[in-house]
């Protein structure tokens, strides 16, 4: 599955923390990771545990990837996104909670980068509602959205000379200005996402997950739920019954060819299903 999330050119990555009991003081537990990337166009998801939250832990992933890299502002990333293969992509949701912070701090000028920013997130709004294809979607930023975009780069440039650097709002804008082309990149192609709330939305079973169960018994339990979280995530993205896959898959993997494995995953038992109630 690692494979065929990272063949389509463009992943979206986040981390989210998990507690597993293995750890080297006597009653106490690990902090651990689970590792999340998600690919939008083919709405396949890979939950991956690591003990570790250090910049190394992605190379498995990211060491061969060609495409687009879409991320926070976690520093993880920086070096993949640097690569002359890869194109890295920022977060406006992100950017825009930064300047949310900062209302209090200067209302006037959060308020000001606010409705630019809300300026584009109505540009996707219609996007969507008028189900436009990707070159149609590039075709309504480069008019629309590159606009504001161009309007909100030179202004940060003039106020943040002026600025506070460790206020908020200088902090916003700093996030803003540093990550500038990678917020812009969006731009390039109709088929990206503007922010990374996709993988972010896949992410949110883990906290309930965390509340009710608390930790992971063992760093193999944790790997091994990784693995179910992966699945039930691409059933939700597929509108997939996790139930119903599950026992498809239990019933038939015996059965079936190595060779023919990936007719197991969810996304695929969505065509079967298809298929069998026409």
């Amino acid at each position: 599955m690692v494979f065929d999330t990272k063949t389509k050119g463009y992943l979206q990555a986040d981390e989210t923390p998990i507690k597993v009991l293995d750890s080297d003081k006597k009653g106490a537990a690990h902090q651990g990771w689970y590792w999340v990337y998600h690919c939008p166009l083919d709405r396949t998801v890979l939950f991956d545990y690591n003990p570790s939250r250090g910049g190394h832990v992605p190379r498995s992933m990211l060491d061969n990837f060609k495409g687009y890299l879409q991320t926070d502002g976690y520093a993880a990333y920086d070096k993949y996104g640097k690569k002359k293969e890869i194109t890295h992509l920022a977060c406006w949701a992100h950017a825009r909670r930064e300047f949310e912070k900062a209302l209090q701090n200067d209302r006037p000028r959060a308020e000001k980068a606010l409705l630019m920013i809300q300026g584009l997130y109505k540009i996707e709004r219609r996007a969507k509602e008028e189900n436009l294809s990707p070159g149609q979607i590039k075709d309504l930023r480069l008019k629309d959205s590159l606009d504001i975009i161009n309007d909100m780069g030179k202004w940060i440039f003039e106020e943040i000379k002026n600025t506070l650097p460790k206020s908020q709002i200088g902090k916003a804008m700093a996030y803003a200005y540093a990550r500038w082309d990678a917020l812009s990149a969006y731009l390039h192609d109709g088929s990206l996402q503007i922010d990374n709330n996709l993988v972010e939305n896949a992410i949110r079973p883990v906290a309930l997950g965390r509340k009710n169960y608390l930790f992971a018994g063992s760093h193999e339990a944790a790997q091994r739920s990784a693995m179910i979280y992966s699945f039930f995530a691409i059933c939700k993205k597929h509108e997939v019954n996790p139930y119903q896959w599950l026992k498809h898959t239990l019933l038939n993997i015996a059965s079936i060819n190595h060779k023919n494995i990936k007719e197991l995953y969810p996304q695929n038992y969505k065509q079967i299903s298809d298929k069998s109630n026409m």
